[in-house]
């Protein structure tokens, strides 16, 4: 079973929690045991698993934004000035896979999955996959 979620951002870098989609998608699948892997197709997006909590949203973007700045003269900026986003995005992953256990996903307690919006606003889709295993 496959699905996907489509996702608005409005901003250029924007975190959005979507653990609640992802788990009723589950659900849904009706799959007790099994593994779900969600990934984003865009190669400036990303998929992580941590903590929802604003002020580490915060850091995660000011730490992405040192690392790799906007506008720090990459070649890939001449045709359409967002090499930082692609960059941004190596870092992070398209995609994470998390255990189903008894129809729910196995998180620790401060864990969510986060879509990590790094050349936004735009449209975005997001897969999600569940596995029987």
């Amino acid at each position: 079973m496959i699905e996907s979620l489509s996702i608005r951002t409005s901003r250029e870098v924007e975190i959005i929690d979507i653990t609640g989609k992802v788990q009723e998608i589950v659900r849904r699948s009706g799959i007790e045991n099994g593994i779900v892997v969600v990934y984003t197709r865009h190669t400036t997006t990303g998929i992580i698993v941590n903590e929802n909590e604003p002020r580490l949203l915060s850091d995660i973007e000011n730490i992405l934004s040192k690392l790799i700045p906007k506008g720090a003269d990459y070649r890939h900026d001449s045709i359409d000035n967002n090499a930082h986003s692609h960059l941004r995005a190596i870092l992070l992953g398209p995609s994470v896979a998390i255990p189903i256990v008894n129809g729910e996903l196995i998180l620790g307690t401060w864990q969510s999955i986060l879509f990590v919006e790094l050349d936004g606003p735009r449209k975005r889709e997001v897969y999600v996959k569940v596995c029987k295993c």
